[in-house]
């Protein structure tokens, strides 16, 4: 092993030495600070995000893993973020998270690190700041809620709040049977157990090469999660004698495997913006165009809601991951590794699928076409997405009259208007969500339908809009609208009563309106109102340099990465 980078604090006979060891012995002994791994364990429990609660149990099971393999486990508590809790988004707060993270594990004498995450922004976070600091790191990731039912019927959380609050707006559910669903839906410790944005993360960290192969996807409250942050523990030791780091083993070969699994398994449209931020952080050139270049024609072979039946604790049941890429093992790159220091494809052998019903074989997939489809046109230069597995097959190509919407105030103070002027055939626009201007991109693209509309049966409409929409979201939404309303992107432009034309298979979204009426248009002042203007704060500092949704929505100065080097002496 090479002198640990921790030595740099711990090593010699000074003054400063004799500092950092004595205020770090506190019941540790003295061979504790000669040559053995320092290892944090950046954590992100915390009662604020129910979905990381239970992070402390696993984190304890690392800590013996780590103790095990003679390392010495630290635990670290970084930044946390909620997606159910925090306002006005969590993604205003993502990127503050990885550059805390970042922060802290630089000027920390660690050796390595174990990253724990679950809730939808912080496996994100925590790998951006992972491959930024460039210290041996591997995710566990906190793993899924179990199945909860009400009135007989399994219930996926997210999906199902979206489908029953609908039928509340519908008439078709009363309000009290709402409410008595609420208590039913969140069964037990973990995250949502649709194929949402957690779910999705944890398993496209997997197929990244991020977590030790196997482990993703394993519900919460299963033992065999303690046990896997066990070995993980011993493995982060292993890793730091061999000094496998994330700029090391992650490669553009990588980002294609997570490409091929965020698309098999139907995952969440929010993963794109994930893995185009991490890139950054790496130097690795990755663009939307390789999303669909490499995803889009991926068939989908997991029938997990929102895009078919099932939930997470299904999937792990019929076989998890690995059995999903030993079935499209021809369509990854073969090379690419892992943080065990072999290749992907070398863990997919023994993998099997259980259950048939829950993961499709290539012949039989539950939708030949399903990955995440990148749309451009004079309504989204920059691009926009669809998820064509959740949207509704009629309304994959479509025209109709656009209703537009200045924020999301203006949505809720408008849409159930008896008055509006709307039918099933109009393309909802939603803006002002974007990095700027809400600030941070908020799950609202998946808007209402108009209560009207719902009471005559309609259950689908095309909705546009520049933010984002929950994982565990459906229907035939176009989103990440970049550039957004509020940097100056045509969607500023357009006008109740404009025709929008959707073609998902020619990837096009456009505005029927001319090039030189565009250029005539201003923005309204009602538009242009609703954007954020923050006066101070991280806010502030976000929307001066949050870049666009195409690129990652990172902040322009944490592109790429400072490394691990060790700074000044603090005495």
């Amino acid at each position: 092993m090479a002198t640990l980078r921790s030595a740099q604090w711990y090593a010699g006979q000074d003054r400063n030495a004799y500092i950092h060891r004595a205020w770090m012995r506190r019941g540790v002994p003295g061979d504790a600070f000669t040559g053995r791994p320092q290892i944090a364990i950046a954590n992100t429990a915390s009662d604020l995000t129910p979905c990381n609660a239970h992070l402390n149990e696993v984190a304890a099971s690392v800590r013996d893993g780590v103790h095990e393999a003679g390392g010495i486990p630290l635990d670290l508590p970084v930044v946390s973020l909620g997606e159910t809790q925090v306002r006005p988004t969590a993604m205003l707060w993502r990127n503050m998270a990885a550059m805390a993270t970042e922060e802290m594990l630089r000027a920390n004498p660690i050796d390595g690190v174990v990253l724990l995450g679950g809730c939808d922004k912080t496996i994100p976070s925590l790998l951006m700041a992972a491959a930024s600091v460039d210290l041996p790191a591997v995710v566990v990731p906190g793993g899924p809620m179990l199945t909860g039912t009400f009135r007989g019927t399994p219930l996926g959380c997210g999906t199902d709040v979206w489908r029953l609050s609908e039928e509340v707006r519908a008439g078709t559910l009363s309000q009290e049977q709402f409410t008595r669903s609420e208590s039913a839906m969140i069964r037990s410790r973990g995250h949502c157990n649709t194929m949402g944005t957690a779910s999705t993360m944890a398993l496209v960290a997997e197929a990244l090469g991020t977590v030790v192969p196997g482990v993703a996807g394993t519900p919460a409250p299963d033992s065999r999660l303690l046990e896997a942050a066990h070995g993980t523990g011993r493995l982060a030791v292993d890793m730091v004698a061999v000094d496998r780091r994330p700029g090391a083993f992650l490669t553009k070969g990588s980002f294609h495997n997570a490409i091929v699994a965020l698309a098999a398994v139907g995952g969440s449209t929010n993963a794109v913006v994930h893995l185009l931020a991490i890139a950054g952080r790496l130097g690795i050139d990755l663009s939307l165009d390789d999303f669909d270049r490499i995803g889009s024609r991926v068939p989908v072979l997991v029938d997990l809601q929102p895009a078919g039946r099932f939930l997470m604790e299904d999937f792990h049941r019929a076989g998890g991951l690995l059995a999903v890429l030993r079935e499209a093992r021809d369509l990854l790159d073969p090379e690419a590794l892992t943080v065990t220091g072999e290749p992907l494809v070398d863990h997919l052998d023994d993998a099997s699928v259980w259950d048939p019903e829950v993961i499709r074989t290539r012949a039989e997939p539950l939708v030949a076409e399903g990955g995440i489809a990148v749309l451009r046109g004079n309504l989204a230069p920059d691009g926009a997405l669809i998820k064509p597995a959740a949207a509704s097959p009629h309304l994959l190509r479509h025209r109709g009259r656009a209703v537009v919407f200045d924020s999301i105030e203006d949505f809720h103070a408008r849409v159930d208007d008896p008055d509006l002027d709307v039918d099933a055939d109009s393309v909802l626009v939603l803006r002002g969500c974007g990095p700027k201007g809400y600030p941070g991109m908020p799950e609202v693209a998946n808007m209402p339908l108009p209560r009207k509309l719902l009471e005559q049966g309609v259950r689908d409409m095309v909705r546009v809009c520049d933010g984002r929409m929950s994982g565990t979201a459906y229907g035939t939404v176009v989103l990440h609208v970049a550039p957004e309303a509020a940097a100056g992107g045509p969607l500023a432009l357009v006008r109740t009563g404009d025709v929008i034309a959707l073609d998902v298979a020619a990837r096009r979204i456009d505005l029927d309106v001319s090039a030189g009426e565009l250029a005539r248009r201003t923005p309204d002042k009602a538009t242009v109102a609703g954007f954020a203007n923050p006066g101070r704060g991280w806010e502030r500092l976000y929307v001066e340099h949050v870049l666009q949704a195409d690129t990652g929505a990172d902040l322009d100065f944490l592109i790429g990465s400072s490394g691990s080097a060790v700074s000044r002496e603090s005495h």
